[in-house]
This record gives structure tokens, sequence and C-alpha cells, in this order.
């Protein structure tokens, strides 16, 4: 997910999304640790898209 998408959402939005990535990220760790990832770059690009949700959600909260 782009920035400029998440810009858009609304901190709920950005929220449930958070949650979901989370669970992603959770799902992809057991699956590296039991040789079963396909692509070792999925877990960076899930812990980008945190972060960049992270940061978003921190920058509109601000702005209130």
């Amino acid at each position: 997910m782009k920035i400029k998408e998440m810009k858009d959402l609304s901190i709920d939005e950005l929220r449930v999304k958070e949650r979901d990535l989370t669970d992603e990220l959770f799902k992809l760790k057991i699956r590296h640790t039991t040789g079963q990832l396909d692509s070792p770059a999925a877990l960076k690009n899930v812990r980008r898209d945190i972060a960049r949700i992270k940061t978003v959600m921190g920058r509109k909260e601000l702005q209130k």
C-alpha cells in the first residue's frame, strides 16, 4: 500500500488496516520459522507497511 492511499483513509480505517497487517506479519513469521515461506521479502514489506501506517496515524493525530 502506498503512502498516498493511506493518507486518504480515516484513523479508524488505518487502525483496522494496522491490525490486519499485524496478524499477517504473525502468520508470515510462523511460516518463516517452519520453512514454508516462499519469499522472505514479504516480511520486510509488511513491516514497512505497518511503519507507514503508524507514521500516517501519528501525523493525523497531531493535526487534530
